[in-house]
């Protein structure tokens, strides 16, 4: 007599395959989550850089500071405003107004330095709108 053998895999072995693929997966986005954060941290600090920059070679050429980001694009020393990462917006920088220098009667100072409009955290724990 010939005994048959049903072919095929067990519950057990199935729910041990489903088991292992669901635990790599989440392991998986984890790391694709932490990876697009740093990528827009290093976004976000490349932009910060260039437009501090920029205006930095404004007031060296102009002896004063830019009125306004879109200044330092209509005076060619920018292409255009970078989109914050985090905000998907070129509207949302958060610019710092200059202190007036001693002695000045004027009132207008420009923009001194700029920041993210992002009310988020980065991954080393220092709000976006501090870098």
């Amino acid at each position: 007599m010939i005994r048959h053998r049903d072919s095929g895999f067990t519950m057990i072995e199935l729910l041990i395959v489903v088991s292992l693929i669901v635990i790599l997966t989440t392991m998986g986005m984890t790391q694709y989550r932490h990876s697009v954060i740093y990528a827009r941290e290093g976004v976000l600090k490349e932009d910060l850089f260039r437009l501090r920059d920029a205006i930095d070679q404004y007031y060296a050429d102009k002896g004063k500071y830019p009125d306004s980001l879109q200044t330092l694009v209509s005076e060619q020393y920018i292409r255009a405003v970078p989109i914050d990462p985090f905000t998907n917006s070129a509207d949302t920088w958060q610019t710092v107004q200059a202190e007036p220098e001693p002695g000045s009667t004027s009132a207008v100072t420009g923009i001194y330095d700029v920041h993210s409009g992002s009310d988020g955290t980065s991954i080393d724990g220092m709000r976006l709108a501090d870098k």
